[in-house]
């Protein structure tokens, strides 16, 4: 009973400090990590991805986002991606839905790809959290190699 008690307070604690965290003219800074062999596309190649995001909470709970990410394949070439997105809080307590779209360049091959992300911003501290996220991206050039199914981790940080 004691643990319950326990979790209910500190799980009321994250929700308020939340709170003040997505309002309007907020800005957001992230770094992410991606795929870990823990995402799939047509290729099923194992991929390594790094990326920076920038936001600007231009409303309560609504985020515009500029976005770059560097993946790399075993084996094979590297891949850029240049996009920009937007995320809604749904809740306050950090569950968001959020939208992309990405230019990606290879040494093989351009594409577009517009995207849908579900995650949860997981206070660490007043500023900083944890954000697990999954993610699909559409390639609009071979939908069934490119088009990519995956989990990415993240750390962001709210001014």
């Amino acid at each position: 009973m004691k643990r319950i008690i326990s979790l209910t307070i500190v799980a009321l604690m994250v929700t308020v400090n939340a709170n003040a965290q997505f309002e309007k003219e907020k800005l957001y800074i992230g770094a992410s990590l991606s795929d870990f062999g823990l995402s799939y596309n047509g290729t099923d190649e194992t991929k390594f991805g790094v990326g920076a995001k920038a936001g600007y909470l231009f409303d309560d709970d609504l985020m515009v986002t500029g976005q770059v990410q560097y993946e790399k394949e075993h084996g094979e070439s590297s891949e850029l991606k240049v996009g920009v997105g937007a995320r809604y809080y749904i809740v306050q307590n950090g569950l968001y839905i959020g939208i992309s779209a990405h230019y990606m360049h290879s040494s093989s091959f351009d594409d577009f790809q517009p995207g849908i992300q579900l995650g949860y911003a997981f206070f660490l501290s007043r500023t900083v959290t944890l954000e697990p996220e999954l993610y699909y991206d559409q390639s609009l050039k071979d939908h069934s190699e490119y088009s990519t199914l995956g989990i990415r981790i993240g750390f962001g940080v709210y001014l």
